[in-house]
Parts: C-alpha cells; sequence; structure tokens
C-alpha cells in the first residue's frame, strides 16, 4: 500500500484487489491526493443476499458488471482461448494424490510452484449422483422396520430430529442427503448412517428406504413430500408441511388420491402433542364438557430479519414456520377442529419481520383460544406458557417443565426439574411404531390439513386485517 503511494502520480488511483493491511502512510497520499478504493470479490451483487441467494438480478443497463456476468466473461474468454493461464500453473495432481498438492504448498515439497491444480475424473453428473459408503455404519443392507432416509442435515436435525430416531429400536439410519458433500459424510459418520449422498432423487427412490424425513428449508418441503409419497415412501415432514394454499390442495389431492390399502403414512413434526405433560394436560381437560378457554403465550425472541426463516421464498416467515406448532396443539387440547381465525399484529417495526401477533382462534364445539406470539421481549422469561379454563377446572403449563392441575379448590403439581420435554423422542416412536404394528397414523391427516390451512389463513388475516 505504502510502495503504491510512492509510486502513483498526483491523483492517480490506487485500489486494494484482495486482502491487504490497510496500515496507511499517510504522508504519500496527503501530498498527491491519492484516491484510494476497494474493490469487492466478484463485483457488484457480492454479499447481497437478494442476488445471490433469491436470483434478483440487477437490470443489465444500470449495472454491467454484476458478479455473474463478470464470471460469464471470464469462463466465455477461457473457451475461446483468449485467456492463457498455462504460465500460472506449475503443477496437476490428481484427486488421490492431492495431499502432494498441499505438501507441496506446505513446503514439505522443495519445488518451486505457482498455480497447483487438483483434477477430479468423471462427468459433472457422475459427481453430482456420488454415493459415499460409511463403513463405520451399524444399519444392515435392509431390514423390516423403519429405514430411514433423510433429507437436510441442518442444526434442527444434529441437535434433535436424529438423536430421537437413534432412541427406537426398530429404526435404521440408511441415508442421508445434505447439499454438500462435505456435510452429508460429516452427518452420516457421527450419528452412523449405512450411505450419504446429495441426490434427493435417488435417496427418495432408493429401494432400501422406506421412510422420508424431511428436514430441509421450509420452501421445499411441499415438493419433497409430493416426490416422496409418488415413490410410495411414508413421510415424516418438519413443520411446516407447505407454504401456500395451492401447495396444501396439491398434496391433499395426491394423498386421498392413493387406496387406503396402500397409502402411505404422512406426518408432520408437530412433536408438542406427544410431550407427556401435554398428555397429562389433555386427560385432565378431557372431562370437561363445556368449551374451553385456552390462552398460549410465547416469548419467541428476536430473530433478524435477514435470517432465512423471515425470507418469504424460503421459510415463509415465522407465522408459517413456528406458529404452525402453537396452532396445532391448541386443537389437539381442545380436541375440535378450527373453524375461524382472526390475527392482528402488534408493535411490529422493520426490525421485527411482522413477528409479533395475536391470534384468535374459534373451535367447532365452542371453545376459544388465543396465541400471543411476541418477539419482543425478553430472552430471559419462559419461552411457552399454555393456561385452560373450563368447568370449574384450570391447567397451566409453564415451559414444559412446571404443569398445576386445579379443581375442587385442590391442586396438582408435576414438576422436571432436569429436562425440558417437548415430545421429540414420543413423537418418533409413535411414528415408527405405527409403522412396525399398523394401526392409525399419529396424527389425522385431516388434523394436519386443518391446523395448516388455519396457519395459512391467521397469515392472510395479519396481511389484510
Amino acid at each position: 500500500m505504502n510502495l503504491a503511494g510512492a509510486v502513483a502520480r498526483d491523483r492517480a488511483i490506487v485500489v486494494a484487489v484482495g486482502t491487504v493491511g490497510m496500515d496507511i502512510e499517510r504522508k504519500a497520499y496527503y501530498e498527491k491526493e491519492l484516491d484510494f478504493r476497494i474493490s469487492r470479490s466478484y463485483g457488484p451483487g457480492r454479499y447481497d443476499a437478494a442476488y445471490e441467494q433469491k436470483g434478483r438480478d440487477y437490470p443489465i443497463g444500470y449495472v454491467r458488471w454484476t458478479e455473474t456476468r463478470n464470471m460469464e466473461a471470464f469462463v466465455a474468454l477461457l473457451a475461446e482461448n483468449k485467456i492463457n493461464l498455462s504460465p500460472l500453473i506449475t503443477h496437476r495432481f490428481p484427486i488421490e494424490e492431492a495431499s502432494r498438492a498441499y505438501e507441496l504448498i506446505a513446503g514439505r515439497i522443495r519445488e518451486l510452484f505457482l498455480g497447483v491444480v487438483i483434477q477430479y475424473s468423471g462427468s459433472a453428473e457422475a459427481v453430482r449422483r456420488l454415493v459415499v459408503l460409511n463403513k463405520a455404519s451399524s444399519a444392515p443392507a435392509y431390514v423390516t422396520g423403519v429405514n430411514v432416509g433423510l433429507l437436510g442435515a441442518g442444526g434442527f436435525a444434529f441437535s434433535t430430529l436424529i438423536p430421537a430416531m437413534k432412541t427406537s429400536s426398530n429404526t435404521w439410519l440408511v441415508s442421508v442427503c445434505a447439499a454438500t458433500g462435505s456435510h452429508a459424510q460429516h452427518a452420516a459418520s457421527k450419528f452412523g448412517f449405512r450411505n450419504c449422498t446429495t441426490d434427493e432423487d435417488g435417496l427418495i427412490h432408493n429401494p432400501e428406504i422406506n421412510s422420508v424425513i424431511i428436514a430441509t428449508r421450509h420452501h421445499l418441503h411441499a415438493r419433497q413430500v409430493l416426490a416422496a409419497l409418488g415413490a410410495g415412501k411414508h413421510v415424516f415432514c418438519e413443520k411446516p408441511l407447505c407454504l401456500s394454499e395451492d401447495e396444501l390442495r396439491e398434496i391433499s389431492s395426491s394423498y386421498l388420491e392413493i387406496l387406503p390399502a396402500q397409502r402411505p403414512t404422512l406426518m408432520v413434526g408437530f412433536n408438542r402433542r406427544f410431550a407427556p405433560m401435554i398428555a397429562r394436560m389433555k386427560a385432565f381437560v378431557s372431562t370437561v364438557s363445556e368449551p374451553l378457554a385456552l390462552h398460549y403465550r410465547i416469548n419467541a425472541g428476536y430473530l433478524s430479519p435477514d435470517h432465512w426463516v423471515n425470507n418469504p421464498e424460503q421459510g415463509g416467515g415465522r407465522i408459517l414456520g413456528e406458529v404452525c406448532h402453537f396452532v396445532d396443539l391448541l386443537a389437539f387440547l381442545a380436541s375440535s377442529t378450527i373453524v375461524e381465525v382472526s390475527a392482528r399484529p402488534v408493535g411490529n417495526s422493520p426490525r421485527y419481520s411482522g413477528d409479533n401477533v395475536v391470534i384468535s382462534l374459534r373451535f367447532a364445539n365452542g371453545s376459544v383460544g388465543t396465541i400471543c406470539y411476541l418477539a419482543n421481549g425478553d430472552r430471559s422469561f419462559s419461552k411457552e406458557r399454555i393456561e385452560i379454563f373450563g368447568g370449574g377446572s384450570t391447567a397451566v403449563l409453564e415451559d414444559f417443565r412446571r404443569l398445576q392441575l386445579i379443581r375442587g379448590g385442590r391442586k396438582e403439581t408435576i414438576q422436571s426439574r432436569w429436562r425440558q420435554d417437548k415430545g421429540h423422542r414420543a413423537e418418533w416412536a409413535a411414528f415408527s411404531q405405527q409403522l412396525v404394528r399398523g394401526g392409525n397414523p399419529p396424527i389425522r391427516f385431516e388434523d394436519i390439513v386443518c391446523s395448516t390451512l388455519a396457519t395459512l389463513h391467521i397469515q392472510e388475516s395479519v396481511g389484510t386485517g
């Protein structure tokens, strides 16, 4: 930087490309009135989520050279032999000898080098369909039971979903598919999947797999559910089932067109209804013969507007992505279908991405529920609280740790001091046991459709008033 300042003429432009030191000597730049600029890698569009992730291009009449157009122009020049990179490349190694390339640039091989290229064999299609066998896996090639193919290996799958599967004696982890091969292989080695892949279609149609588990980003759920059902697989889809009423209609039509005797199980990850304390709560209020008043308060916590869940195209927003949990749970506790919804935003500045909402639900049996979903509170306060009133009875659940059941002046308190159980293990146990033993699905298809449709209309109500 300082050498550039010394050799530049008056009022010249000095451009920093890449990562360089910024300790500039003022004298040379001041006396010559030099113009210092930093070049962002690749050009306009870099670090812009709307451009890079959502595909919103810049109009060519306003931005001629975007990140993509720069790359296209360079590749075109290579194809036309107008750029010769040969003088820059001093060594080439096949992928099988990649370790030698690193030994060279680390200085363990005493040779002069400039550009070092690692060459991959095979076609791009062959690489895309690569399946890596995990030698450390304990999963047999095929057995009777729940033979799992997992789509998506993100944080929730790692921390909650896969550990819940591994507690089941009749579940076998056959294959995991992720967007990148390294991520898929990490999941396979960590949890013992028999193989890993980046080929979604290959996993869905793998004859060794009878159950497809969907834990990808929300915008992919509907398409993957339809593909798995079409392949005759049982489906466990993390919430939400879909992001639009058209997608819900297509899933419903496809599912109901399958003959009942051949119809696979379709389940959505509404885990809270399987929590032990919820089971106690439901049994307590099920003896009440009059409509219930239910209130659910969620101190959801702040989520950045640029988080993928708040991206309408990928996550659909927190109402579709998270509030569906609480809609389903109140319907389960009320033992009735939802017939009317209304919702109002509260205190929503652009900071909150519409996350603060108060919802009213009316049920067919006359019960009424409210959901207060709030991102503007203090995270140190409890996250979830459910209160139910009816027939001279009161039930209160605080954060899935403390349940109070009150009737006739008598109070019963159930506490879980060491573990907050939101039903993930019981949910998987119910799904896997139903596949092995038969019987009714853990969640009726009609209930899944009702909760999903109600949530879609809650979002509509917030938008339209």
